[in-house]
């Protein structure tokens, strides 16, 4: 009897609701590839930034509810190839969003594998469900570079990978909505090399936008926005044109019905304008495949 109980309460330590919620997660895209769920001591929070939580127009966003959660979720495709190097496509999720309503809203994992791309999809949680751009540990100084050496650390632990000897390839940043702060900060101050090798930005231009021009100044990297009528980016991507005009910079306006995989190797600079709503950008017609698709990631 004391046997049965003990287990039972290692049962009841173990099995938390959150626990459960993480293998139903992980288990409902065994069937794609590997997807990880780890806690990071790197994670954008807890962040003593938002240590007594977020009041967004009077509404207090407690922190153990909204800013305590270190979850990242990280997803290798079937059929992953072994190089000695892992390419790496990071996603930023935008307001009132979690890591799980991403994987299951946007399809990301699914964009992956229909791009053929050899890369492993990460996704850190941001402020869970509240109103809030901001990137906790990722916006500080080196943040991201302490963020990827524990992807490296997570993956040699829990891949199964058959040599975890292996380095970091490619960097993709791509960020929905208020997912742009963050991705400013790591370009700022990340702490690697050239923090990305692309950025993709899915109706996300709201500011911030000399940390991007900066950016793609000195490495070259293409910076493709999206953006909408009717979701607060069209302004601050029609003064980045404008900018960019002024200056002689060549760039691509395009509108995103006629968009092309052809016109997306054209030019690093590129604006798409689109008819979709806000939270479609990313998913209605699969532009994160094709984002993909066109991209420096290698194919699988």
């Amino acid at each position: 009897m004391k046997a049965l109980f003990a287990s039972l309460l290692l049962f009841a330590l173990t099995e938390t609701p959150l626990a459960l919620a993480a293998q139903s997660l992980e288990a409902a895209f065994a069937s794609q590839g590997r997807l990880i769920l780890a806690p990071f001591a790197s994670a954008p929070f807890p962040h003593p930034d938002r240590a007594q939580g977020h009041t967004y127009k009077g509404k207090l966003y407690p922190a153990e509810a909204h800013y305590s959660d270190s979850t990242v979720a990280l997803f290798i495709p079937r059929g992953f190839r072994e190089t000695g190097t892992v390419d790496l496509v990071i996603h930023f999720h935008g307001w009132t969003n979690t890591v799980a309503g991403t994987l299951t809203t946007f399809h990301l994992v699914e964009q992956l594998i229909a791009s053929g791309k050899n890369a492993v999809l990460v996704i850190p949680e941001g402020p869970s469900n509240a109103p809030d751009s901001f990137g906790g540990k990722l916006e500080d100084a080196d943040g991201f570079k302490r963020f990827m050496a524990e992807v490296v650390t997570t993956l040699r632990a829990r891949a199964n990978f058959k040599s975890p000897d292996f380095s970091v390839g490619r960097i993709i940043l791509s960020g929905h909505s208020g997912g742009y702060r963050v991705i400013a900060g790591i370009l700022d101050r990340g702490g690697l090399a050239k923090n990305a090798d692309e950025v993709w930005l899915f109706d996300a231009l709201y500011g911030r936008t000399d940390s991007f021009l900066a950016w793609a100044d000195r490495t070259r990297g293409r910076l493709i926005n999206i953006y909408t009528d009717h979701g607060g980016t069209k302004e601050e991507s029609e003064k980045l044109q404008s900018r960019l005009t002024t200056r002689g910079t060549p760039f691509l306006l395009t509108e995103e019905t006629s968009l092309t995989a052809a016109a997306l190797r054209q030019t690093p600079l590129i604006f798409i304008h689109t008819d979709l709503a806000h939270a479609e950008v990313a998913d209605k017609r699969q532009q994160f495949a094709l984002f993909l698709k066109t991209s420096v990631l290698a194919d699988r």
